[in-house]
């Protein structure tokens, strides 16, 4: 009788060491999943950035923390006044943020009154806070490649962007981090940004 009881007690431990394993094995998949998936997020659907600076007012503000989307992508082109984030030349780490005008193949120019022409003829738009003062490299024509894209922030008289051949340039496509999709801070603007 007695060895009845030891031999169910010497069961019951077995079976409760192999419920804590199944336990143990179950919490590591889990943390392992959430990692993986986080990882997969991060690298492949969206991130979250925050501007810095004033370049891109009066649509974005200085501390503004934006959801940056990196699918839409991989499935089609870029247009033209979608807001990218790209890192500028030589700082990979870091982040511009700033609104496409130039599309691959065309010629982009703007003349001493601050117009932007793309091939020859007058962009209309209504994103540049005030008129250019300084057409800089765009002075003369810049014709794009065929995977190049031209961008300005909106903020015209003080942003660092494709006119400054140096720093910024024309931006390639494999350069492009994602499209600035919805401002999530501060809470009294929150919401998806317009692009078009």
């Amino acid at each position: 009788m007695q060895e009845k009881q030891d031999v169910r007690k010497d069961a019951a431990k077995e079976e409760e060491k192999l419920d804590i394993k199944k336990e143990i094995m179950s919490w590591i998949f889990y943390i392992l999943f959430v990692v993986v998936l986080t990882y997969l997020i991060i690298h492949f659907v969206g991130q979250r950035t925050v501007v810095d600076g004033r370049s891109m007012e009066n649509t974005l503000h200085d501390g503004d923390n934006l959801i940056v989307e990196k699918l839409s992508y991989r499935f089609g082109d870029p247009k033209r006044f979608d807001i990218i984030v790209f890192p500028p030349k030589g700082s990979p780490k870091e982040l511009y943020i700033k609104r496409i005008i130039g599309l691959p193949g065309e010629t982009v120019q703007i003349d001493d009154d601050g117009n932007i022409y793309i091939d020859g003829e007058l962009l209309e738009e209504n994103y540049g806070k005030e008129t250019i003062l300084n057409p800089g490299g765009a002075a003369e024509p810049i014709t794009l490649g065929d995977d190049e894209y031209f961008v300005l922030g909106d903020n015209r008289n003080n942003s660092t962007d494709s006119r400054n051949r140096g720093q910024v340039g024309n931006i390639k496509r494999e350069d492009i981090v994602g499209r600035a999709w919805v401002r999530i801070w501060p809470l009294s603007d929150i919401g998806v940004l317009k692009h078009q």
